[in-house]
């Protein structure tokens, strides 16, 4: 894979994982914007795909989106990745949104097309086989929570903010907000957080269905990612196809009608009556063992 100097990829070792909270000890860290981490030993199959523009609280410019497109194209084919958690490594920040600054200093006909490559980025996170956790230890404000909403699950600390605040700039949500948000927490409710550009805090945000978890935020200020990695962790020991024809079914059955929506799940199911994992998951039962699937 060719790698840009905005984009690192790491292994976790048990050892570093231990001594720095799951994260991996490398001195590159600090001057790259995003790392791709494989995570080792038991959470073999998890990757964690961090945001790391401090200065900026990881707002999307021109290389954080170019960087996570390539990021995302490096798991998609990957089929020893088994769970995503997209996270940032700058303390109390998700992402803010839009790099502002860039933006302003863009001639006005390159803006839609940089829009366009934006949602075109929310889309092939949101069509990554395997499921995508969003863990929001921080501020995730519009580009960020459009993020967010692209992924399968939400994972928020209690003190986090979350919000499509577009409409305070005169503009809307340009990435996919105006259309995920209300398909998760229903229209009306959707339109009156754009059109006040609400900010609300996590608590807030899993009473009405825009997070799944909220959890305490603790010292360390990465209570959300831990969540995420448990989550992903009870993921971990299921058959993959099985998981990866969930999320199809699902995501397609939710884009019809009932009748076309079931039509979609006997497709599903017929893609894993085949597979020697389903075999693997009988024999599993009949000896009384624990499954060892392998994705085929």
């Amino acid at each position: 894979m060719l790698l840009r100097p905005l984009l690192h990829v790491r292994c976790c070792a048990p050892a570093a994982r231990l001594a720095t909270g799951l994260r991996c000890a490398s001195s590159s860290v600090a001057s790259t914007e995003l790392s791709v981490d494989y995570l080792l030993g038991e959470r073999a199959g998890i990757v964690a795909i961090s945001m790391n523009r401090p200065a900026a609280k990881n707002a999307i410019s021109r290389g954080l989106l170019a960087a996570m497109t390539e990021a995302v194209s490096s798991v998609r084919f990957d089929r020893t990745v088994r769970a995503v958690i997209i996270r940032s490594l700058v303390p109390g920040a998700f992402c803010a949104g839009a790099d502002l600054k860039e933006r302003a200093k863009m001639r006005p006909e390159e803006v839609a097309p940089f829009v366009s490559r934006a949602r075109a980025l929310m889309s092939e996170l949101e069509n990554l086989p395997m499921p995508v956790i969003a863990a929001l230890d921080g501020a995730a404000l519009g580009g960020g929570l459009e993020m967010a909403l692209a992924c399968d699950l939400r994972v928020a600390s209690s003190s986090a903010k979350l919000g499509l605040v577009e409409t305070k700039l005169a503009i809307i949500p340009g990435a996919g907000g105006t259309q995920r948000l209300p398909r998760l927490v229903g229209p009306a409710r959707a339109k009156e957080l754009m059109f006040t550009a609400a900010v609300l805090d996590g608590n807030q945000a899993a009473r009405i269905g825009l997070v799944d978890h909220a959890v305490p935020q603790t010292d360390a200020g990465d209570a959300a990612y831990q969540k995420a990695v448990q989550i992903a962790e009870r993921i971990l020991p299921n058959g993959p196809v099985g998981v990866r024809m969930v999320k199809k079914a699902v995501n397609l059955g939710m884009q019809m009608d009932l009748a076309s929506g079931l039509a979609v799940e006997e497709a599903c199911y017929a893609q894993v009556i085949p597979t020697k994992d389903r075999i693997e998951g009988l024999t599993a039962f009949k000896e009384k063992r624990v499954p060892n699937y392998t994705g085929e």
